[in-house]
């Protein structure tokens, strides 16, 4: 919704929603939070962690400063970080600390759908891993649903309950991870044979299709 679509419907818990964002209800959008994929730019470098995280707080929920301070506190606890850490900036922290104020921020707003954007890409693959098995245990205290879009295969697998395959923006393929060494679309398979593997004749028994290729592999 934050560009509206330009065809087709939204659905959301069996309601259709407003192409576009500012014309849905505040509990619509309290209901669909966002995580971006580069943490330095969806944080405002002039704000303390602090502001950012009450911001949802006093939007969604109208709570008073002495209730946000508490709330601030207990959404640190959550995402695992310091609750010192409220009285910084964003340029202080590192990149996953940074990644887990995007996440809590998101919590704040008590949703119950969170799209994540990539939100691993930045990251090296400890925190990447810190980040992810932070979200399956949010995910099972909190009942949380996520969308979780992301190039990075392996981290799709250690996440996702459904795996939807997309080109050309249309879906190719749904499946489950128990599935992925098994794929019947053309572009599933050109997509999962193509992840590297730690196995220096990876290369040479990479079965390259010619008619694959021409179709699927311009992207």
């Amino acid at each position: 919704g934050i560009h509206p679509a330009a065809t087709g419907d939204i659905v959301f818990d069996g309601k259709a929603l407003e192409r576009a964002a500012r014309k849905r209800t505040r509990d619509q959008l309290r209901e669909m939070q966002i995580v971006f994929q580069y943490a330095d730019t969806a944080l405002n470098p002039a704000k303390p962690i602090e502001d950012i995280i009450s911001r949802p707080l006093a939007f969604y929920h109208g709570l008073d400063r002495q209730a946000r301070s508490k709330r601030v506190d207990e959404l640190l606890d959550m995402v695992r970080l310091p609750r010192s850490l409220r009285y910084r900036h964003p340029s202080e922290l590192s990149g996953g600390q940074k990644q887990r104020v995007n996440f809590a921020r998101a919590l704040a707003a008590g949703p119950k759908l969170i799209i994540c954007d990539e939100i691993t890409s930045a990251l090296d693959t400890v925190v990447a891993s810190a980040v992810i098995e932070l979200l399956k245990e949010l995910q099972r205290e909190l009942g949380l649903s996520y969308i979780f879009i992301s190039h990075d295969l392996s981290v799709v697998e250690a996440i996702c309950d459904e795996i939807m395959v997309m080109y050309n923006g249309e879906r190719v393929e749904q499946i489950t991870p128990d599935k992925v060494k098994s794929p019947t679309h053309p572009y599933s398979k050109l997509l999962f044979s193509s992840v590297p593997k730690l196995d220096p004749t990876w290369l040479d028994g990479l079965v390259r299709d010619p008619e694959l290729v021409s179709q699927y592999g311009h992207r």
